[in-house]
């Protein structure tokens, strides 16, 4: 049975504005500050003139290094998201600042439904790829019981320090510097059980040992594994992936061939500028499952 593909436009957030989009690149604000980062799924013209993108506090440049117009831009500022306080920062090498805004959607969508679950027992949640642990924060304030992995030791201090931020100190979070793939045959062999898995992969990416990761090769047997893992009945899973190859189609065919039966939506997160007339953003494809229980 196809899936039809929809796409998931993030809500209002007074933290975040896509303002424009264009030839590559999107001009965004984060809190109080105007950035420039590269995008290569933006290929139309942008509706603003160039002068309202020159108004930028910072560029980030093919070179891989941020270029600040404005002297006083801190290196490291706080965003809020409902009571979570997360910090947003210029990384070395990296236009990534610590928040994906596109998925607004599906931490809104999970604080639902871990609020549901929660009326029976406290959920169990597994989050592979956690990076900066805000969905993890989002489902620790709905009351879950959270495991993140992340093979990254500053992604793990970064998402450590979200968590004082934000006030959840004492919220059951796991924090593991660890492997997906060993972590998840791990969690096989003592008989683990959750009731929602959230994973957002690499295209490539290295283990804290080394170990390869290849998207294209390895996300089939992981999603196997997550199987065993994941309670058949009432188990939601979300599934996000930026790779420029890949469709809704694959990941609804990916998701259906490893977690019939059950209810799945697939689709785009994207971001919708504010500039007059601006398009709609793309930016992941997605996937969601729930059991036929949940």
């Amino acid at each position: 049975m196809t899936v039809p593909a929809i796409t998931v436009e993030t809500s209002a957030w007074a933290a975040y504005e896509l303002v424009d989009s264009g030839d590559g690149r999107k001009l965004e604000r984060f809190g109080d500050h105007l950035l420039v980062r590269s995008e290569p799924k933006a290929w139309w013209r942008p509706r603003l003139e160039a002068d309202a993108w020159s108004r930028a506090d910072a560029v980030f440049e093919d070179s891989g290094r941020w270029i600040t117009g404005n002297r006083n831009l801190a290196k490291a500022w706080t965003l809020r998201l409902d009571k979570l306080r997360l910090e947003a920062r210029l990384t070395d090498m990296s236009k990534h600042v610590g928040v994906f805004p596109e998925q607004e959607p599906h931490w809104r969508w999970l604080h639902t439904e871990l609020s549901t679950l929660r009326r029976e027992n406290p959920p169990e949640v597994l989050n592979l790829f956690g990076y900066t642990g805000v969905a993890t924060l989002v489902a620790a304030a709905a009351g879950a019981r959270v495991t993140h992995v992340d093979a990254s030791k500053p992604a793990l201090a970064w998402a450590r320090e979200n968590q004082e931020r934000s006030g959840l100190a004492n919220a059951p979070v796991r924090w593991l510097l660890d492997d997906a793939f060993k972590f998840v045959a791990r969690e096989i062999r003592r008989g683990r059980r959750y009731d929602a898995i959230l994973l957002d992969p690499p295209s490539f990416g290295r283990g804290p040992k080394g170990e390869i990761w290849k998207v294209e090769s390895q996300i089939a047997d992981l999603m196997e594994h997550l199987r065993s893992l994941l309670d058949p009945a009432r188990g939601r899973l979300v599934l996000t992936l930026y790779n420029l190859e890949a469709s809704a189609l694959m990941l609804a065919n990916l998701v259906r061939s490893k977690f019939s039966p059950g209810t799945l939506t697939c689709g785009e997160l994207a971001l919708r500028g504010t500039a007059p007339d601006a398009p709609a953003l793309p930016l992941s494809l997605f996937a969601r499952w729930k059991g036929p229980q949940a």
